[in-house]
C-alpha cells in the first residue's frame, strides 16, 4: 500500500465547481464505483462531502491508467490532477459540471467486497447494516444526518453561550436515586457490594449548581435509562440540559423558545413564529387524548356523555353511572378506508391498550351502519351525529369507560392510528407548550401516588393546601415542549423551601428518614441559601430526528442499540472474565445458583 507522504488535500470531493477549472488539486476518499469504457476509465470518488468524478483517458500516463483499471469499490484512494469542465454534465450531483483529470493515483488501501453496497437510502436489512455500522455510516444520507447533528450541537452551544449560560460537566458515576426508570448500575471495585449508577439526568447536580451560584447552567449531557426501546428511545441519549436562577415559568419558556427559534433558523433557515402556542395538560387530554398532541391535524375528541346518558345502550349508560364518560372522534370521509374489517383491527388495538371495546358508526351512501344503532332511537342517533358534526362519508369511533383517563388515552391513540390509515398530511414543524401538569399520578401497581415529573417540582401556589389531603387536585409548575406529537423537552420550577420539600416527600409516602437517606445532600444544600430556580431538558436526539424528518433515532445516532438493547456491531453486552467478576466481588447468576 502507498502512503500519503507529500500529499495534502486541496478540498473535499463534494466542493468542486466550475470556477475551480484549471486548478491542480489533491483529493482523498473511497471509490464509489469504477467504470471501464475501454479507452476511458471513470472513478467516482466519495468522501463525507459528496462525490467527484476522476477521469483517465489517452492523455493519462500508462502506469496511472493501468492502476485505475485495478480499482474496485471501497478502495481508499489519493488522486492528484487538474480540474476540468466535463463534456457530459451530470445535473444529479453538485460537482456534476467538473471532473479531475488524474495525473497521479495512489491506492492507499484495498477493500474486500463489502456485504452490501454503499448506497443512499439503502434497502439492505437494518440488522445487516447495523452489524457493519462502520460501512453503513459511509452512506451519504447517514453522513448528512450526523453532520447536521454536529451543526445543531454547535448551534446549541453558541446560543446558550450568548445568553450567559455556563457549560458545566456533571458526573457519569452517580448515586442511584429513583427518577421513574430503572438505573444502569456499575459495581465498585474499591467498595465491594456497593454500586454507582449511570445518571438518568443531571437533575440534582444542576440544582446544586444553582445553590453554588453559577446562575445559568447548560450541558449536552449523556443520560442513561434502562427502559424498553422504541423508535424514539435509546438506553443512552443526549439531552440539552439547562437550569436558571431567580426565574419563574415565563423566563424558562422564553429561553426555550429563543433556542428553538435560533437553532431552526441557524441550521435549516426555517423561521419559527414566536411566541409558541400553549395548552394546559387538562385541555390537551380533553381535546387530543395525549399530553404530547400532534396538532397538525384536527379530529379532536368530543364528550358525548350528556347525549347518551339516558339511551338504551348499557355500555354507555353504565360507564357514565360509574363516574366515567363516553367520548368520540370523527374520521372525515373515511368510510371507504375504515371498512368493517379495518374497524375490527382498530377494536383489537383499542383492547390492547386497555379499552373494553370500540363502538362505531359508518355513514355510508346506503345509510347509517352502527355497532350500537339498535339501542338508540332514530332521534337519539340523529342528535348524536349532529352534535358531532358527522356527515355522509364519515366514520365515528366511540369509547366508554368508568375511568375517563382511560377513555381519553385510548381515543388519543386511535386518533393517531386513524390518521396513519387515512394518510392525513402532517407537514411542517408544529411546536407548543403543555403546561400545568398534575403533580401526582396514581400508580395502580403500588397503589400509591407518585410524582408525574419528579419530587423536586414546585406545585402551583394555590394547590399547596391539597398536597396531603387531596393529591388529585395538585397541579405543578411543570411544562413540556411538544414537536409534531413528540415530547421534545420537559422541565419545571423547583422546590427550594426545605419545609415544602419535606411536605412533598410525605405526600409521596416517604418518611423523613427515607427521604433524607435518598436526597439528604440536596436538602442539606438548601439550608445554605438556595435561590429560586428552574429549568428543563431538551432531547437532542429527538430534536435532530424531527428536524431531519427521520423515522427512527437509529438514523441520527452513530452507534445505536436495537430493540433488545444489544449493539450488533460489537456484540455488547457480553460476558466478562471470571477474574474481573472476582475483583468486583460479583458472581454470575449461574455461579450463584450452583453455589446454592
Amino acid at each position: 500500500m502507498e502512503t500519503i507522504q507529500g500529499l495534502k488535500r486541496t478540498r473535499y470531493c463534494g466542493e468542486f465547481r466550475r470556477e475551480h477549472a484549471g486548478e491542480t488539486v489533491t483529493v482523498f476518499g473511497w471509490a464509489q464505483r469504477q467504470r471501464d469504457l475501454g479507452q476511458l476509465i471513470f472513478i467516482d470518488l466519495r468522501d463525507r462531502s459528496g462525490i467527484v468524478q476522476l477521469a483517465f483517458d489517452e492523455s493519462t500516463a500508462r502506469d496511472v491508467f493501468e492502476k485505475a483499471f485495478t480499482v474496485r469499490g471501497e478502495y481508499v484512494l489519493a488522486a492528484v490532477g487538474e480540474v476540468r469542465v466535463r463534456s457530459s454534465i451530470n445535473n444529479e450531483i453538485p460537482t456534476g459540471e467538473v471532473e479531475i483529470a488524474v495525473s497521479e493515483l495512489r491506492i492507499l488501501n484495498k477493500a474486500e467486497t463489502p456485504p452490501f453496497e454503499i448506497l443512499e437510502n439503502s434497502n439492505t436489512a437494518e440488522a445487516m447494516r447495523l452489524k457493519y455500522r462502520y460501512l453503513d455510516l459511509r452512506r451519504p444520507d447517514l453522513q448528512r444526518n450526523l453532520l447536521l447533528r454536529h451543526k445543531i450541537a454547535k448551534s446549541t452551544r453558541d446560543y446558550f453561550d450568548s445568553q450567559g449560560f455556563v457549560e458545566l460537566e456533571t458526573p457519569i458515576l452517580v448515586r442511584s436515586t429513583p427518577e421513574g426508570a430503572r438505573d444502569f448500575l456499575v459495581p465498585s471495585r474499591v467498595h465491594k457490594g456497593e454500586f454507582y449508577a449511570l445518571p438518568q439526568s443531571p437533575q440534582l447536580y444542576k440544582q446544586l449548581s444553582m445553590v453554588a451560584g453559577f446562575d445559568r447552567y447548560f450541558q449536552l449531557a449523556r443520560c442513561f435509562r434502562d427502559e424498553d426501546l422504541r423508535a424514539d428511545r435509546q438506553p443512552e441519549f443526549t439531552q440539552i440540559d439547562l437550569e436558571m436562577s431567580f426565574v419563574d415559568v415565563e423566563d424558562v419558556l422564553q429561553i426555550g423558545e429563543g433556542f428553538i427559534s435560533h437553532v431552526f433558523k441557524d441550521v435549516l433557515d426555517v423561521d419559527i413564529p414566536l411566541p409558541l402556542a400553549r395548552m394546559t395538560y387538562t385541555e390537551a387530554m380533553e381535546r387530543y387524548g395525549s399530553d404530547k398532541p400532534d396538532t397538525r391535524f384536527d379530529m379532536c375528541l368530543q364528550d358525548v356523555s350528556e347525549l347518551v346518558k339516558s339511551c338504551g345502550f348499557g355500555v354507555f349508560t353504565s360507564a357514565i353511572e360509574g363516574g366515567g364518560s363516553v367520548r368520540a372522534i370523527v374520521a372525515k370521509q373515511a368510510v371507504s378506508v375504515l371498512s368493517r374489517k379495518e374497524i375490527d383491527k382498530l377494536t383489537e388495538h383499542a383492547r390492547g391498550i386497555g379499552a373494553k371495546g370500540l363502538a362505531w358508526v359508518r355513514l355510508t351512501d346506503d345509510g347509517i351502519a352502527s355497532s350500537f344503532g339498535k339501542f338508540l332511537t332514530e332521534d337519539e342517533m340523529s342528535a348524536l351525529l349532529t352534535a358531532l358534526g358527522a356527515e355522509k362519508g364519515d366514520v365515528v369511533l366511540l369509547v366508554a369507560d368508568t375511568a375517563t383517563k382511560l377513555v381519553l388515552s385510548v381515543l388519543g391513540a386511535l386518533r393517531l392510528e386513524v390518521a396513519e390509515k387515512l394518510n392525513i398530511p402532517r407537514e411542517g414543524f408544529n411546536l407548543l407548550w403543555i403546561t400545568e401538569f398534575p403533580f401526582f399520578e396514581w400508580d395502580t401497581e403500588s397503589q400509591t401516588w407518585v410524582a408525574m415529573h419528579h419530587p423536586f417540582t414546585s406545585p402551583l401556589d394555590e394547590c399547596i393546601p391539597y398536597l396531603e389531603s387531596d393529591p388529585a387536585r395538585v397541579f405543578a409548575k411543570a411544562y413540556d415542549l411538544v414537536l409534531n406529537g413528540i415530547e421534545l423537552a420537559s422541565g419545571s420550577i423547583r422546590i427550594t423551601n426545605p419545609d415544602l420539600q419535606k411536605q412533598m416527600f410525605r405526600a409521596l409516602g416517604l418518611s423523613d428518614e427515607v427521604s433524607y437517606a435518598k436526597f439528604g445532600y440536596l436538602t442539606d444544600a438548601f439550608k445554605y441559601g438556595a435561590p429560586p430556580h428552574g429549568g428543563m431538558a431538551l432531547g437532542l436526539d429527538r430534536l435532530v430526528m424531527q428536524m431531519l424528518g427521520a423515522a427512527t433515532l437509529r438514523d441520527v445516532v452513530a452507534y445505536p442499540k436495537v430493540q433488545n438493547m444489544t449493539e450488533l456491531m460489537t456484540q455488547c453486552p457480553s460476558s466478562v472474565d471470571e477474574a474481573q467478576l472476582t475483583e468486583l466481588g460479583l458472581a454470575t447468576l449461574k455461579e450463584a445458583v450452583s453455589e446454592e
